[in-house]
C-alpha cells in the first residue's frame, strides 16, 4: 500500500490513459470490479470456441502455402491475438485494421520507451517530427478504439462482453456511468496489453520448441493424444499439462513484461534497504527468473520444472509474470488459456523452424520482443 505505479507508467499514459494499467487508488479499484466480472473462469468457457475459430484460420492460411514457406511469426501471432482479444471481449472483428494497429503499436512501443529512459526529450506538445509521428501512432490506435466503441453505441443488437459491462455500468453510489473518454481508455487498455504480450509470448515459445527439438516432439505427442487430430474443448486444457509447462518455461526465461516499477508513497526500508518517499523502485522480472541462487540451470528450457509439486515449492515472487498481489493482471487466465488452445493446434500441423541464417536479439521495450521480427519456415507434419 505504501506503492503506486512508477514514473514510466505515467509515461505510457501518453497511449492508454488512464485505464486499468496505469490508474491508482479508488478509480482503478472500482474499474478492477467491474472489469473482472468479464475474466471469471465461468465466463471463459465461451471463449474457447472464438479461439479455436480464430485458430483454425491461421492453420488453413499457413496450410495453403508451399512446405517450407518463411513467414514472419511475430506479425502472424499479433495478428491472430488481436483478433481473439477483439472477438471475446468487443465482439468485433478487426482484420480491416490489423495492420494499421500492428504497425502504430510498433511505433509507439518503441517512442515509449525511449520516453521513459531517456532523462531530456522534448515533452510530447513541442512539434518535433519524432513527436509528431508519435503522436499520430497513440491518435491512430484511439480512433479505432473510437470506431469500436461508436459502433456499438449504435447497435440495437444486445452483447454479453466486456464492451458491454463497460458502457451499462453505474456507480453504485451515485449512479454515475463511465463517460466515453474512461470507456476509451479502458478499451485501449485491454485491446493492447490483452493481445500484444500473448503475441510475444507465443513468438518466444515457438523459438523455445525450435531450440529443443525434444520438448518440440513430446508437446506434438500429447495434442496428438489429447486432441486426436481436433479442436480442443474448455474440457481439454487441464490434459494439456506438458503444453502448460512449456508455456510456464518460456514466460519464465523470456517474461514479455520483463519489469516492473513502483514509486514509494512514505518513507519505507526492505532488507536493510532504505527507500526514501518518492523513489522509484524498479523490480526485474526477468533477472530474478534468471537467478542461478533459485534456479537450476536457468538459463536451460526445462518444462519439468513447472510440475504441480514443484510450482508449490517456489517462492510466488520467484515467478511472476502477470506480476502480483492485487495489481496481479487481469487477463492472466485469459492469456493462459489462449496459450493453450493455440499452441497444440498449431503443432499438430506444423514445424516450425528459424532459417539457419536468421540472427536476433532481445529488445527490452515496453515488451520483451525479439529483434528483428522472429522469422519461421514453417513445415507441414503431414
Amino acid at each position: 500500500k505504501n506503492y503506486q505505479k512508477s514514473y514510466g507508467y505515467r509515461i505510457i499514459r501518453h497511449l492508454v490513459g488512464n485505464g486499468l494499467l496505469t490508474s491508482e487508488g479508488d478509480f482503478w479499484l472500482r474499474q478492477r470490479r467491474l472489469a473482472q466480472s468479464a475474466f471469471h473462469k465461468e465466463r471463459l468457457e465461451g471463449f474457447v470456441n472464438t479461439m479455436t475459430h480464430a485458430a483454425g484460420e491461421l492453420i488453413i492460411s499457413w496450410r495453403k502455402m508451399e512446405d517450407g514457406k518463411q513467414v514472419n511469426l511475430s506479425k502472424e501471432m499479433m495478428k491472430l491475438t488481436l483478433n481473439i482479444v477483439c472477438r471475446c471481449l468487443f465482439s468485433a472483428d478487426v482484420h480491416d485494421v490489423i495492420e494499421t494497429v500492428s504497425r502504430e503499436f510498433n511505433i509507439a512501443n518503441e517512442r515509449l520507451i525511449r520516453r521513459i529512459i531517456k532523462p531530456v526529450k522534448p515533452p510530447l506538445w513541442v512539434p518535433t517530427p519524432g513527436n509528431l509521428r508519435e503522436q499520430q501512432s497513440y491518435t491512430a490506435i484511439k480512433q479505432v478504439v473510437r470506431q469500436i466503441v461508436e459502433k456499438r453505441r449504435q447497435s440495437k443488437e444486445k452483447y454479453d462482453d466486456l464492451l458491454s459491462m463497460l458502457m451499462e455500468a453505474k456507480d453504485e453510489e451515485t449512479g454515475e456511468m463511465m463517460n466515453n473518454r474512461q470507456i476509451e481508455d479502458e478499451v485501449v487498455t485491454i485491446f493492447l496489453a490483452g493481445h500484444e504480450t500473448t503475441a510475444v509470448a507465443l513468438t518466444w515459445l515457438f523459438h523455445c520448441l525450435d531450440e529443443n527439438k525434444e520438448v518440440e516432439e513430446k508437446a506434438f505427442a500429447e495434442a496428438e493424444l489429447v486432441l486426436n487430430g481436433g479442436t480442443p474443448l474448455l474440457s481439454d486444457l487441464p490434459k494439456l499439462d506438458y503444453t502448460r509447462m512449456i508455456i510456464d518455461e518460456t514466460m519464465r526465461l523470456y517474461p514479455p513484461a520483463w519489469i516492473l516499477g513502483r514509486e514509494a508513497l512514505n518513507d519505507d526500508e526492505i532488507g536493510g534497504f532504505k527507500i526514501p518517499k518518492g523513489l522509484n523502485v524498479l523490480i526485474p522480472v526477468y533477472q530474478i527468473q534468471r537467478d542461478e541462487q533459485y534456479w537450476e540451470r536457468p538459463f536451460d528450457f526445462i518444462p519439468e520444472r513447472f510440475t504441480q509439486d514443484k510450482l508449490k515449492s517456489y517462492h510466488k515472487f520467484l515467478y511472476f509474470p502477470f506480476g502480483g498481489g492485487p495489481r496481479l493482471c487481469i487477463g492472466r487466465n485469459f492469456a493462459i488459456m489462449e496459450m493453450q488452445v493455440i499452441v497444440p493446434m498449431i503443432l499438430q500441423h506444423f514445424s516450425l523452424h528459424k532459417p539457419v541464417d536468421f540472427k536476433f536479439k532481445q529488445d527490452p521495450l515496453i515488451t520483451m520482443r525479439p529483434e528483428p521480427d522472429m522469422q519461421v519456415r514453417v513445415f507441414k507434419r503431414d
